[in-house]
């Protein structure tokens, strides 16, 4: 079955204050790091949501259908792609991301046959910014963004997405409080 791997950099970033993808890390960029994981486990990558932002780094990389809709709008245009059946997608601002664990989603979610499948880490926090979405629930994302319910979180919890809880951590930055933390612990 093929798959396609999609890392979402639409955000404002508001709360960081700078580009969360764009945050220094190893010899290069967060985003960097996180597009070439994706890449091993779903043997392409796409960013998406910020197509011009982007296009210095060379990773192909797409515009949102819905600006300013948040990460469901996201989730939507990568699968309006219609690159794959299985599609891997996940935040930009997720440094623990390891692509053993996302070779396991996708693994997991075609062995299951899954709809959706999102990660849950080892204290229970559900993280469906890091999983595989069917090409075919495009349209329960569609009808919610129609309906303008944009909290991913409900609307993982009204289809009744699969889980797959990951035993490493999975942790966002979102502030320059979180970032400087999570450097601190490695």
């Amino acid at each position: 079955m093929r798959t396609a791997g999609f890392v979402l950099v639409g955000g404002l970033s508001t709360r960081m204050g700078r580009d969360k993808a764009r945050l220094p890390f190893a010899s290069g960029l967060l985003v960097e790091s996180i597009a070439k994981k994706v890449k091993q486990a779903a043997g392409s990558v796409c960013l998406v949501g910020g197509g011009a932002r982007y296009r210095d780094l060379a990773i192909d990389s797409i515009d949102d259908l819905r600006p300013r809709c948040g990460p469901l709008a996201g989730i939507e245009a990568a699968l309006d792609t219609k690159r794959a059946e299985f599609n891997l997608i996940v935040a930009c601002d997720m440094p623990d991301l390891s692509s053993s664990w996302l070779e396991q989603l996708l693994a997991e979610a075609q062995d299951r046959g899954s709809k959706w499948l999102i990660s849950r880490d080892p204290a229970g926090v559900l993280h469906p910014l890091c999983g595989v979405w069917r090409s075919d629930s495009i349209g329960s994302v569609t009808e919610a963004l129609n309906e303008s319910r944009l909290r991913l979180l409900e609307l993982v919890r009204d289809v009744d997405a699969d889980v797959l809880t990951c035993q490493q951590p999975l942790a966002n930055v979102n502030t320059p409080d979180e970032w400087n933390c999570w450097q601190l612990t490695r």
